[in-house]
């Protein structure tokens, strides 16, 4: 019976953490995003760091229970997941023509390299050790500067046509300072219910791991499979939104900034995180 309650928490706790993700902190950000009128590359990379929030708190709560390998097991299995939920949404919005962008190319190949990386660091074990922190962060700067800059050099076409529409449509009018106020605040209040949510995960896994002995390779796949739902809400609300102005390039830019955020995230981010925290608590 004892098992069978941890289980129920286990599957309450991380169905909090997925359903406040979608239907609060998402939406929050897409309006968020639309009162202060930021390209599609930009909402790409908040929804990006948005959608890893469920991934920070149950790594972070991994990392604090002493279970390190099913961290990085979930964010293996996140970036995985991610990446065939963002080609499935790609071709169920008959969008594959645009993958054809030079840009959206390379960030394709960074992708690859978020999934390629965490199987490096399973099998040399470099993910145990403090020392990786500092190489992850400067990883993250690398990514960040080849997509920053890919954009500005393949996209510029893009930018200028969405500028147009923007300036021609009252909707694309900078929304009230009342209204830019209001969902700041919901993003605060959301963040400390999903850090409530985190701390009971974290009990969870650690009851789940150390009295039951269940793989912390099986909680980390469990992990990653969950946590990823909303990035494929994302991945399709951004192409369905830009396909209404008939710029459905604009819709592919946003999923794929989403996705490579998302990925880049939860390997150098929150992996380090996760790293700093067990050292500190189990090193």
């Amino acid at each position: 019976m004892k098992l069978l309650w941890e289980i129920f928490q286990f599957i309450l706790y991380t169905g909090l953490i997925v359903i406040i993700s979608k239907y609060i902190l998402v939406k929050t950000l897409r309006n968020l995003a639309e009162n202060l009128r930021l390209k599609a590359k930009t909402v790409g990379n908040l929804a990006g760091v948005a959608t890893s929030v469920p991934e920070l708190l149950t790594i972070c709560a991994s990392s604090y229970s002493g279970l390190l390998n099913a961290s990085i097991y979930n964010v293996l299995s996140s970036n995985i997941i991610n990446l065939i939920q963002y080609y499935t949404t790609i071709i169920i919005n008959k969008n594959q023509k645009s993958l054809k962008n030079r840009a959206i190319k390379i960030d394709l190949f960074l992708i690859i390299l978020t999934i390629i990386l965490p199987i490096f660091f399973i099998i040399a074990g470099s993910q145990l050790k403090i020392v990786m922190v500092p190489v992850l962060l400067l990883l993250y700067i690398a990514f960040y500067k080849i997509n920053d800059n890919v954009h500005k050099l393949y996209l510029k076409a893009e930018d200028k046509k969405i500028e147009m529409i923007q300036q021609k449509e009252d909707k694309w009018e900078i929304g009230s300072k009342k209204n830019i106020i209001k969902n700041i605040c919901v993003l605060i209040a959301v963040g400390i219910l999903l850090f409530i949510v985190g701390n009971l995960l974290g009990n969870t896994l650690e009851n789940l791991c150390l009295r039951f002995g269940i793989s912390q390779l099986i909680i980390g796949i469990i992990l990653g499979f969950i946590t990823s739902i909303p990035e494929l809400i994302t991945f399709f609300e951004s192409q369905k939104h830009h396909s209404k102005v008939q710029n459905e390039i604009l819709g592919v830019v946003e999923a794929t900034n989403n996705l490579l955020t998302s990925n880049m995230m939860n390997l150098f981010i929150i992996q380090a995180i996760g790293i700093v925290i067990f050292t500190l608590f189990h090193g």
